[in-house]
């Protein structure tokens, strides 16, 4: 492993990357967080009934608890991902649920999401499991606690 950091080709721009390079993480969680909870928002606004044949169509069976356990996934872990606070549990959630949607549901159909493929969700898997490994970070709730994962 390479030890430092590389040397600027512009070094007056030192003292802005050491200002905003602190906020690179917050914006990474930020990301996640809001697509998460937003595609959580509809799981919750919807119902599990609403989702039921969808889930049913693709193999599941009675999969009303999991719908229940993908919302408070993909929403309340969403808001927590956002918001740095228990990152690393529901970041690792959502990895595992991203892992699983990636290899057993959208593996088959290849590699676009434009065809139904698993681009999208390895990406949010990938990210996620790179968040459940760092944990919030500095700026975080979990920081502001002294507690986590």
């Amino acid at each position: 492993m390479v030890q430092g950091n590389p040397r600027l080709y512009l070094p007056f721009l030192q003292p802005f990357y050491d200002r905003v390079v602190p906020l690179a993480w917050p914006i990474v969680r930020l990301a996640v967080g809001w697509n998460l909870a937003v595609h959580g928002w509809g799981k919750l606004i919807n119902g599990p009934t609403a989702l039921a044949k969808g889930f049913t169509d693709i193999g599941f069976h009675d999969p009303y608890t999991l719908i229940i356990l993908l919302t408070v996934v993909e929403f309340a872990g969403g808001v927590c991902i956002a918001l740095g606070l228990f990152t690393r549990f529901f970041a690792a959630a959502v990895a595992i649920e991203m892992a699983y949607i990636t290899f057993f549901i959208y593996w088959p159909t290849g590699f676009s999401w434009l065809r139904r493929g698993y681009e999208y969700t390895l990406m949010w898997g990938l990210i996620s499991f790179a968040i459940a490994l760092r944990g919030g970070g500095p700026y975080s709730l979990d920081r502001l606690l002294r507690r986590e994962l």
